[in-house]
């Protein structure tokens, strides 16, 4: 009888390397534990075209080049390379992307023998995937994330993209909303099914408020904000700033914390520190940088609020790492947020480009006391564990048959 045990390759071009240790984080989050159970290779192509070193010249954080294999966490890791130019010809990276990829999953067959493709995003990740389940004859998930909201906007990738879901045998969404939102595109409900983000409680947990504050010389009196995520135009980081000038007028000893730094996205981080300048914040914004999720805890720890300005989240596991920390969430009305930030308990969703509503729920939540214990204990209800149970479930399903 042939073994019918999930063997699974872990397809996204947003992974962790030694070269980007935090992008794509949140997809090593959930598949690592998935690894736990199922034996599984992750493959992320890397994007590059033969002028890109002359471009790295005037920009040396374009397109870093990480080595072809790693081994994290005792997962091997492949970084094959494809044919991607920059601005033009987006609607081919799908195809380019897989033909990059062909010879070390062609390898991989041999070796790991896998029977299942698990992709992040549905393009062009998702439809390099299934042009590659076609060429193997195993069938392919797809895990929306939220690109695919800016992505449906252009015509010729939403149709890459409604062919990746159409060819895909299974559809993970983080949140109902991007189920609703691909459904209204044409693709099949039936076979889409929520699987949101977890956090792992372990990592994130609360630490001394007063010990946290030391570590990060944060004076104790202090009303504390923080931000965390790639410093892009998305996240917000620069709406939060915006409302910084009244609520320092209310609260002279505020104190607003970045935690991030350039991503796949972008990087406005000199944007960031001149908008901070020209709003005479220096004293009262800190750019903490990038810090690996395992030090996270102090920033969190040590903060009163979190806020998350964005524009587009498919689900942000950041917000449950926050509250893993103790902390409410003030957030926008985008994408899964509010399935995140379901309860007034937890925190608030307000209209996104409404100024005047930030300042307001963030003045709100400096005043507020917060229920720490309901703030956790939703939390720990959100750990990994049951989001991993539901995927091995998946997985085990998808080889059976």
């Amino acid at each position: 009888m042939p073994n019918t045990e999930p063997k699974i390759v872990v397809f996204s071009s947003l992974y962790p390397s030694q070269i980007r240790p935090n992008a794509g984080v949140f997809i090593r989050e959930r598949m690592s534990k998935v690894a736990e159970q199922l034996p599984l290779v992750v493959v992320s192509p890397v994007p590059w075209f033969p002028l890109q070193g002359l471009i790295r010249l005037c920009k040396p954080e374009f397109r870093p080049q990480p080595a072809t294999f790693e081994r994290q966490q005792g997962i091997d890791v492949y970084y094959p390379r494809f044919l991607s130019i920059p601005g033009l010809l987006k609607s081919w990276d799908g195809l380019f992307m897989a033909i990059g990829s062909f010879l070390t999953m062609y390898r991989l067959r041999k070796q790991f023998q896998f029977n299942i493709i698990d992709a992040h995003f549905a393009y062009p990740d998702g439809y390099a995937a299934t042009l590659l389940g076609k060429w193997f004859a195993v069938p392919v998930t797809i895990t929306l994330r939220g690109t695919e909201v800016p992505q449906s906007k252009r015509p010729q990738i939403r149709t890459r993209l409604l062919q990746a879901l159409g060819n895909a045998t299974q559809i993970f969404s983080v949140s109902e909303s991007l189920k609703h939102h691909v459904v209204e595109l044409g693709a099949d409900a039936g076979k889409i099914q929520r699987i949101g983000n977890g956090v792992d409680t372990k990592k994130f947990h609360p630490v001394d408020k007063q010990e946290a504050r030391q570590q990060l010389e944060l004076p104790e009196d202090a009303k504390v904000l923080i931000s965390v995520g790639g410093l892009v135009d998305r996240k917000g980081f620069h709406r939060v700033i915006d409302v910084l000038p009244a609520l320092v007028k209310q609260y002279p000893n505020l104190i607003y914390l970045i935690v991030g730094g350039p991503s796949p996205e972008g990087n406005i981080s000199e944007r960031l520190r001149q908008q901070v300048k020209d709003l005479d914040l220096v004293e009262h914004v800190r750019f903490l940088g990038s810090l690996p999720s395992d030090q996270l805890k102090t920033p969190l720890s040590a903060s009163d609020v979190f806020v998350l300005a964005t524009a587009n989240e498919g689900w942000a596991n950041v917000f449950l790492e926050a509250m893993a920390c103790g902390l409410p969430v003030i957030t926008t009305d985008v994408g899964g947020n509010a399935e995140v930030v379901n309860d007034e308990a937890l925190g608030a969703i307000v209209t996104f480009g409404d100024r005047q509503a930030l300042q307001e729920a963030l003045s709100a939540a400096l005043e507020k006391t917060w229920d720490k214990t309901e703030i956790l204990k939703y939390a720990k209800a959100n750990a990994w564990q049951q989001r991993v149970d539901k995927l091995v479930g998946e997985f085990k399903r998808l080889s059976a048959n």
